[in-house]
Order: C-alpha cells, then sequence, then structure tokens
C-alpha cells in the first residue's frame, strides 16, 4: 500500500507531500493543472528514465520519495536476495542531480534501476489512458484465469517441479554437446593412452638403458683396456704385484732395525692385498665383456620407443610420460562417467516429465472449468457499462511441450458489437473499451490475486452519465479489498473518493507553481459541482453534487 508521496523540485513543483487513503483517493483539477506530473514523478520512483527537464530549479537535485506499507506482499525473500534491509514500512528514494546522474534508494540502501523496477512492479500496478495495460498481457491474462481456478498452490507446486526439469534439461544438452563435441577429442586421447600403456613403461628404464648401451657400444675398449690392467698389474713379467713383493721382501729385513720400519711393511702388505683384488676385478670385467650386436639392437630399439613417445609429449623423461599416463586415464575415464551421466539424466528427466504433464493436465482441466464464469460475469459487468453487445472470450489452446504455466497458451479475445469477430483485444479494443474490461477482470479477480496499489489516470475517458456512475460504484467497491488512487474528471467518479485531492496552479514570482491540497467536505461538494456545472457552481449543481457524495 501507498501511504505518501512526497516530491521536491519536480517539473512545475516545488515541494508537495501527499498522504493516500487505505481506499479510494481521487485527484481532480483543471486542465493542465499538473495532474499528469504526479505520475510523472511516481514514474521515476518505479525507475522510469528521466531529462533534464524535470527540475523546477536546475540549480538543485529532484527527489521524489514514496512511503509503502508492503507485509502483505511476502517479499523478505525479495530484500534477503538483493541484500537489503526489510522492514513492513518501506521508503524508497530517487534523487537526480543538476548534472545529470541518477540514484535510487530502497530503505537507504543504494540499488540499481533493474532492482528498483522489479520491487515497484510488485508495489504499483499503474495504468494509464492510451498505454499498454496488463489486460493485454497473455502472462496477466493466465494469471487471472488461475486465481480463479484456485490453482495457485497446484501451480506454484507444478512450477518447482518445473524449474528443476528445465534446470536439468539445459544440462542434459550441455552434457550432450560436450559429448558430441569431445568424441573426436576422445578418441585421440585414448589412442594417445593406448600408445603408452603398450610401452610398459618403467621408472628408471631410461637410465639404465642408456648406461647399458653405452657399455656394449664400447664392448672392446673395454675388454682391451681392463685385460691391459690386470697384465700389468698381475699377469705380465713386470708386473707390478711382482715388482711389490720383491720391495715386501727388502721390507723384512728391515723390521728388525727399526719399530717404525715394521709399520711401512704392513702399509705395503695392505697396498699388495688391494692391487691384487683391483686385478681380479680388472680380469673380470674383461672376461665378462663381449660384443653382442643383438643386445645393442635391443636397447637401441626400445630407447627409441622412449625417445619417440618423449618427443611427441614434449617431455624428456619416462617419469614425466607416466604422468601423462596417469592424467590421460583421468580423462578418458571421466568421457566413460559422462556417458553415464547422460544415461542417468535423461531417465530422471522422463520421470519428471510424465509427472509434470500429469499436473499440467490437471491445471488445464480448472482452467477450463471456470472460463464459461468468467465470461459471463464480465458480460454482465460490461453491459452495466453501456457495452451491452461487447464480448470477451477466453480461449484456451494446448501446447505441445511443457512450460512454465503447463500445457495451456490462454488468450483472452474481444468482440465490441453484434457480428464482430473475436481477435486478441490489442487488435480491437478502443481506450475506453480497454479502461472498462480493465475494471471489469480486475475487480472479478481483485479477492484472488494479492493486487498492488492500483492507480488508474483518466479510467473513465470517452464516458459519462450513468455509466460513470457504475464505474465509480465498482472503483469503490475494488478499493474495500484494495488501495485504489484514480485520477478523473467524471463527478460521479470523484464523489466515491475517501480523500479528494484538488490540483491546482499559482502563480508567484514570475514562476507557475503546481500544489496539491486534501479537501474537506464543503471543498469536495464544491469541486464536484465545478466539474458538473462550471465555476462558479450553480445550486442546483452544488445539490447534485451533495446528492452524489450522499449515494
Amino acid at each position: 500500500m501507498l501511504k505518501r508521496l512526497h516530491i521536491r523540485n519536480y517539473a512545475l513543483i516545488d515541494e508537495i507531500d501527499i498522504q493516500f487513503s487505505k481506499h479510494l483517493t481521487i485527484i481532480t483539477g483543471e486542465t493542465g493543472a499538473g495532474k499528469s506530473i504526479l505520475l510523472g514523478a511516481l514514474g521515476l520512483v518505479m525507475g522510469e528514465r528521466a531529462d533534464s527537464r524535470v527540475f523546477y530549479n536546475d540549480s538543485e537535485k529532484c527527489v521524489v520519495e514514496a512511503v509503502f506499507e508492503v507485509g502483505a506482499y511476502d517479499l523478505v525473500s525479495f530484500f534477503e536476495e538483493n541484500e537489503l534491509d526489510y522492514d513492513q514500512e518501506v521508503v524508497i528514494r530517487r534523487e537526480l542531480s543538476p548534472a545529470g546522474k541518477s540514484r535510487a534508494f530502497v530503505n537507504d540502501t543504494p540499488v540499481n534501476n533493474q532492482v528498483l523496477q522489479r520491487l515497484t512492479d510488485t508495489l504499483i500496478d499503474l495504468h494509464q489512458q492510451f498505454d499498454t495495460l496488463d489486460i493485454h498481457n497473455v502472462n496477466f491474462q493466465l494469471r487471472m484465469i488461475d486465481a480463479l481456478a484456485d490453482n495457485q498452490a497446484l501451480l506454484k507446486q507444478y512450477q518447482t517441479e518445473y524449474r528443476v526439469y528445465a534446470t536439468d534439461k539445459r544440462r542434459l544438452a550441455e552434457l550432450i554437446d560436450q559429448s558430441e563435441n569431445g568424441s573426436k577429442e576422445m578418441e585421440f586421447l585414448r589412442f594417445q593412452l593406448e600408445e603408452l600403456l603398450q610401452a610398459v613403461l618403467i621408472p628408471g628404464e631410461q637410465e639404465s638403458l642408456e648406461a647399458e648401451l653405452a657399455r656394449l657400444s664400447n664392448a672392446e675398449e673395454i675388454k682391451r683396456t681392463f685385460g691391459m690392467a690386470f697384465n700389468h698389474l698381475l699377469e705380465g713379467e713386470q708386473n707390478i704385484a711382482s715388482q711389490l713383493q720383491e720391495i715386501g721382501r727388502s721390507f723384512q729385513n728391515t723390521r728388525k732395525l727399526a719399530p717404525e720400519f715394521a709399520g711401512l711393511s704392513d702399509r705395503l702388505d695392505n697396498l699388495l692385498v688391494e692391487l691384487q683384488d683391483l686385478a681380479r676385478a680388472c680380469d673380470r670385467i674383461a672376461e665378462s665383456t663381449e660384443l653382442d650386436p643383438h643386445r645393442i639392437m635391443e636397447v637401441q630399439e626400445r630407447l627409441n620407443v622412449l625417445y619417440k613417445l618423449e618427443k611427441k609429449h614434449g617431455v624428456n623423461s619416462v617419469e614425466a610420460l607416466l604422468e601423462i599416463q596417469e592424467q590421460l586415464g583421468i580423462r578418458t575415464g571421466g568421457f566413460s562417467d559422462l556417458s553415464a551421466a547422460i544415461a542417468s539424466l535423461e531417465k530422471s528427466i522422463q520421470t519428471q516429465e510424465t509427472n509434470l504433464r500429469r499436473q499440467a493436465a490437471e491445471l488445464s482441466t480448472r482452467r477450463r472449468s471456470i472460463t464459461a464464469g468468467f465470461e459471463n460475469k464480465v458480460h454482465g459487468m460490461l453491459e452495466q457499462l453501456s457495452m451491452p453487445h461487447a464480448r470477451l472470450k477466453v480461449e484456451i489452446g494446448d501446447v505441445t511441450n511443457l512450460s512454465p504455466t503447463g500445457l495451456d497458451d490462454v488468450q483472452f479475445l474481444f468482440a465490441g458489437n453484434i457480428g464482430s469477430r473475436f481477435l486478441p483485444i490489442k487488435d480491437v479494443a478502443s481506450g475506453g473499451e480497454l479502461s472498462r474490461l480493465t475494471l471489469c477482470t480486475k475487480s472479478l479477480v481483485a479477492d484472488a490475486i494479492p493486487l498492488p496499489t492500483l492507480i488508474f489516470d483518466e479510467i473513465d475517458s470517452g464516458v459519462s452519465g450513468d455509466v460513470s456512475l457504475k464505474m465509480g460504484l465498482i472503483l469503490k467497491e475494488l478499493s474495500d479489498r484494495h488501495q485504489v488512487v484514480s485520477i478523473t474528471h467524471t463527478p460521479q467518479i470523484a464523489a466515491r473518493a475517501d480523500a479528494h485531492y484538488f490540483v491546482y496552479k499559482t502563480t508567484g514570482d514570475q514562476r507557475t507553481i503546481t500544489n496539491i491540497r486534501l479537501l474537506n467536505p464543503d471543498e469536495r461538494v464544491r469541486s464536484i459541482a465545478v466539474m458538473l456545472s462550471g465555476n462558479p457552481p450553480s445550486d442546483s449543481a452544488l445539490a447534485t453534487a451533495n446528492e452524489l457524495i450522499s449515494q
């Protein structure tokens, strides 16, 4: 509910403050007095675009502030989602600076225009003559039918499950696309993995083979070198071991001369033992080393396999190849998991779709069951509003694929005269017809839909007399259950007000200023009488105004 609207430095408004009734607030005024300015200011709060011409005083900022009572709108989750402080009384403020900057606040927290529009769309239902009305909108038409069919609980359950279904379908499409696009790549990855697996890689193998190849390739040199060493050390005529033995015998003769000589003799003995051991090792190497062309070829071929794989994968060790092999195993295994995920998701979606179609069929049955009664009630109200031959038809068509609202395509068709074809409302209804249709349909669903504050701008355009009187009564009845604000030039509607504001202009300091004031009972009578007869009003007009108000 809109409680208060404060406007400062906007168009012809210096500063005004409006307190709204919980029920029916009527705004009247002379032509050109600035009634539309109020809606323009309210539009700023609703996130509409502003231009530099909005300033009453170019040196000061423009501020429009609206206070709402929001306890009945179930907005806690919206406030949490957008990190806003929630209170049952919400203050929405729009500020425009002379430099062209625009800022919006909800409870003093800055918000962007998208958040502002989403919030105010929930709080204000603004109807302006010749603008697109909700009744044009097929989504709103379906919402009305669901409200009348008491589909809210079933539809909420359906939509909750549908969101999961739609998310799963998108995920399935992504997985299938991923699978199709990745199939060729996966074939290549599997080929690479198989190639590495067939190589039977062993950590440290490359270093061992390279050492073996070096030994095999130099077998003759190794055999010659260690054979010659063995001869020099132990087997030759002048071998070193024999010479050391001769020296050792000489040392034995000196052992008795001084104790330190004994130590030298022992050292020589140890050296001789080590030399003999070294010689035998050289002999073993020389004896075991043979030229083996076949083994050379085997080692070279194995190293070639390793070198080729390393070059192909851009690495230089068997250990790096083994890491690549492990990663390829994980990736190809993931592809197998992808196929399993696709199969599982397809099965789940099929189950979900079966359940959703059952719920959609129930929604459709309930919708179709109330359309005839709704049409008849609308026809009766239109007849009261001097449209005796106008007809509304609720057309419900079937759709193939599940949608967020089920399997129905709902559209309101309208025929204004006898023999006229039924066509979509937006294509055939005039401004006056739309106004009356909107009033009829919304008054019928007022108890079923949590409608926001309803603001009608000249909904009475093109009607007068008894039709205006009946429109006023419908607005009054609607305001018993919802807050209604109506800008009107019709006395029959103005007389139904719970709060009657009058918009007027004054001139001062060479400036024209738009003002608004709440009329007291006497002022109301005179204002309505002026609407009936002119200014000053006649006695009969004053009497008629009193009669209209008393009704």
